[in-house]
């Protein structure tokens, strides 16, 4: 029987065109799935516990793949690491029960996104940062960010997913946050949010929207009536998808 291997891994997504497997672009899970049948001969399918999209990054990233390969789980860590671009780096593997599967099983997960405020961003920070130093009001974003935590259907902060397009039941985008904060480390104006999961661009698509409130103030820029349209139409523009970044997943 095939071993149902958990793999903890890590990623600069900027030059991968997202997580999931597309024909003819780099992408994470393509990476795997070249590494692993290099490496043991097996055509597989490793399955992340979400898609990051083109350009975010990965601290701890889950994922679940069937293998038949009798190789021990520390040998194949670092023979997948051998092969692998240095952008990508295995820390775990480990013999997983047949039914845990990396998304389905996931509890929650955190997402970071970083903001360098500064006038000139450092050369080595800017894949992984937002550079906005133009005036905000920072405080202004931290009672906006409050405002997210709790039960809410999160439809106009969700892009449309692709995957989604032809199905015919309404898509549930209901989605609970346990925290959403705001905080300032030295020139970085830093956005932390955990939650029991987290729509098509949703993350980028709030942080868009409080910065949004940072410019124009609450007056204008509405949490509440936000949520409450359930229109994508009623937020703001997207933000960039490199100052993004999974931190963990919880099981």
């Amino acid at each position: 029987m095939a071993r149902n291997l958990k793999i903890i891994l890590a990623y600069d997504g900027l030059d991968f065109a997202g997580w999931q497997v597309q024909p003819g672009l780099p992408t994470i899970q393509g990476a795997l799935v070249s590494a692993i049948e290099h490496l043991t001969g097996e055509k597989t399918l490793p399955q992340g516990s979400g898609r990051t999209d083109a350009g975010v990054h990965a601290l701890a990233q889950v994922a679940t793949v069937a293998i038949e390969s009798p190789i021990p789980p520390e040998n194949l860590r670092k023979a997948l690491n051998d092969v692998l671009p240095k952008s990508i780096r295995i820390f775990s593997i480990e013999v997983a029960s047949q039914d845990f599967h990396a998304r389905k099983a996931a509890t929650a997960k955190t997402y970071r996104y970083r903001i360098y405020r500064d006038e000139t961003c450092p050369p080595f920070l800017a894949r992984y940062v937002y550079h906005y130093p133009y005036p905000l009001n920072e405080e202004h974003m931290v009672r906006a960010a409050a405002l997210v935590v709790g039960t809410h259907d999160f439809t106009s902060f969700a892009a449309v997913d692709p995957e989604s397009r032809s199905e015919k039941l309404e898509p549930n985008n209901v989605r609970t946050i346990y925290s959403s904060q705001w905080k300032r480390d030295g020139a970085e104006f830093i956005y932390e949010v955990r939650g029991s999961g987290f729509l098509h661009h949703m993350v980028r698509n709030m942080v868009g929207t409080f910065l949004m409130v940072g410019k124009r103030g609450p007056a204008q820029v509405n949490i509440q009536k936000i949520l409450a349209a359930r229109d994508r139409s009623a937020a703001a523009a997207t933000a960039p998808a490199h100052g993004l970044v999974l931190v963990s997943v919880e099981y």
